[in-house]
């Protein structure tokens, strides 16, 4: 049986810790920041009466929140050579099958008329390509993952997998 040594961490990383083979962050669309100004300027009609600074306050704060929120709610994707993380689940890589990328007609296809109840979801209407993502665990239930990504072929790639 040959010797099998597992990846050693990458030189700065702190110890026990493995460099991300794929890391992809899901920021939200340029459109959404947009909309979040948009949004945050409605507390200048609400405070203006009152006064124009107590507006300008108002759509501060209301920005800064709504900004906070988003940056919070953005999830990450990450494959390291062990695991799998996507949002807040994670899978031993040992655990995933199939990899296969969809985009345009097919990526809405995945996420409506084809999506399986049980499926893991971590999807972003702004990102118009998803990962589905087989899980082979007997233990769990889940059959698939199905996840946003603008880079599908690299995700496939890190994962082992060439895109379908």
């Amino acid at each position: 049986m040959p010797d099998v040594t597992p990846p050693s961490p990458a030189p700065n990383a702190p110890s026990g810790e493995t460099q991300p083979v794929f890391s992809e962050k899901l920021w939200p669309a340029w459109w959404i920041w947009l909309v979040s100004v948009g949004l945050s300027g409605a507390g200048i009609l609400v405070f203006a009466p009152i006064s124009i600074t107590a507006g300008i306050i108002a759509a501060a704060v209301i920005f800064a929140i709504i900004a906070t929120m988003l940056a919070l709610s953005t999830p990450r994707i990450s494959v390291t050579p062990e695991t799998l993380q996507v949002g807040r689940a994670s899978i031993e890589r040992r655990f995933v099958g199939t990899v296969r990328t969809f985009r345009g007609e097919e990526a809405t296809a995945e996420r409506g008329t084809r999506l399986n109840a049980t499926a893991f979801l971590c999807i972003r209407g702004w990102i118009d390509p998803v990962v589905r993502i087989e899980i082979t665990d007997p233990a769990d239930p889940t059959p698939y993952w199905l996840a946003s990504t603008r880079r599908p072929e690299e995700l496939a790639a890190a994962l082992g997998t060439p895109p379908a």
